[in-house]
């Protein structure tokens, strides 16, 4: 095998692939990248068998040579090495050529490494998957989607079904809904499908973290094909890999109550600095937990107390208070991070009493929700 490419192109790539290379793996080939070269381009695969990511670097870009192959073949070399050798090459342009016995030299400009490849042939096959049932969604609808969900999984093993995030699709729609029993993160979205197909799946929220990480920011659709035990992502010159978590994923629906006895309408912003200046002395007690109380003059009362530390009382204004008076404790961070995930300059806060679940949503928006539990105290 023999080629020269341009390092930047190299270099991205090697980047993505890495996301799915581990040095925690019991098949050693994997701690390493593949790369394929035929006559359309250079391909670099890295696995850690739960993720695999490929990445396609074509002969030409518009117009542009990015490739010349040489000589068709295929290596597999350390990642750890590979990665850092190419990204600190000289000149923006490198030649890789496979010698005898898997002997791997990499040229660029007066600098030359030689690295002991591995057999590709050893290399483990990706999935194969049948795209028979696919559907599409733009690229940044989808990181927006992931963004407002993954953080509110499981990190706890115990109930490894809830580290993933539950991706339902029927009717035309996409529902991604993750939950780690003490919180809930819910989006929903319309998205485009071939056949009415409804799927029901869990993905690891490790996953699809990485998965946000590689996309771009764009409009460009990204196909999604689901089979039984794998998820495949296609955007262009990227395919993306995940196993799905076997078993079944809670019914949330009845944890959404359906009415509420006390309505908060508040600004999104001034909310959320009001909590986390409140969190700060409640960081070092149990919980970072926050107080909220309703006050006279359709005011929101922020408090917190930590009795060795001190205490912090806010006042903030409220657009609409409707229903009973409320006084509730909850996790300062569960909420800090439920109203960054959420899009809009005002959120509407439904609770149904002190203890029973309450639901933050932006106002007039139904496509997204986050759910909290509050927390006992006395």
């Amino acid at each position: 095998m023999k080629f020269i490419i341009q390092r930047d192109r190299l270099v991205q790539s090697v980047q993505d692939v890495m996301k799915a290379v581990t040095s925690r793996t019991t098949i050693p080939i994997l701690t390493g990248i593949k790369i394929t070269a035929t006559a359309e381009g250079v391909t670099l695969t890295g696995s850690d068998s739960d993720v695999s990511i490929e990445s396609f670097i074509p002969k030409e870009d518009a117009g542009d040579e990015i490739v010349e192959i040489k000589q068709p073949g295929a290596i597999v070399l350390q990642a750890k090495f590979f990665s850092e050798i190419v990204r600190k090459l000289p000149t923006d342009s490198v030649e890789i050529e496979v010698l005898g016995s898997l002997q791997t030299v990499i040229r660029s400009g007066k600098s030359e490494f030689n690295l002991n490849g591995l057999d590709a042939e050893e290399y483990p096959h990706l999935p194969q998957v049948e795209e028979n049932n696919k559907f599409h969604i733009e690229t940044d609808l989808l990181k927006a989607m992931i963004r407002q969900t993954h953080f509110a999984v499981s990190t706890s093993e115990t109930r490894p079904i809830l580290t993933g995030v539950n991706w339902k699709v029927e009717n035309g729609e996409l529902i991604c809904i993750a939950t780690d029993s003490h919180r809930l993160a819910q989006r929903q979205a319309r998205i485009q499908t071939e056949n009415n197909e409804s799927y029901n799946v869990v993905i690891p929220g490790k996953s699809l973290n990485e998965l946000s990480k590689i996309i771009d920011d764009s409009h460009d659709l990204i196909d999604i094909v689901i089979t039984e035990n794998q998820i495949l992502f296609k955007a262009k010159h990227l395919l993306f890999f995940s196993r799905l978590l076997e078993g079944n994923y809670p019914d949330t629906s009845k944890l959404i109550p359906s009415e509420s006895k006390t309505d908060v309408t508040v600004n999104t912003k001034e909310f959320l600095h009001a909590i986390d200046r409140a969190s700060l002395l409640a960081r070092e007690g149990r919980n970072n937990v926050v107080k909220l109380s309703t006050i006279d003059g359709g005011a929101i009362e922020i408090s917190s107390n930590t009795p060795e530390i001190g205490k912090v009382v806010e006042e903030i204004q409220s657009g609409a208070i409707n229903g009973e008076d409320l006084k509730i404790s909850f996790s300062a961070k569960y909420m800090m991070d439920a109203l960054k995930a959420l899009e809009g300059t005002d959120v509407s806060v439904s609770f149904t009493g002190a203890m029973r679940p309450f639901v933050i949503r932006p106002l007039h928006d139904e496509t997204i929700l986050q759910l909290i539990l509050p927390v006992r105290t006395y």
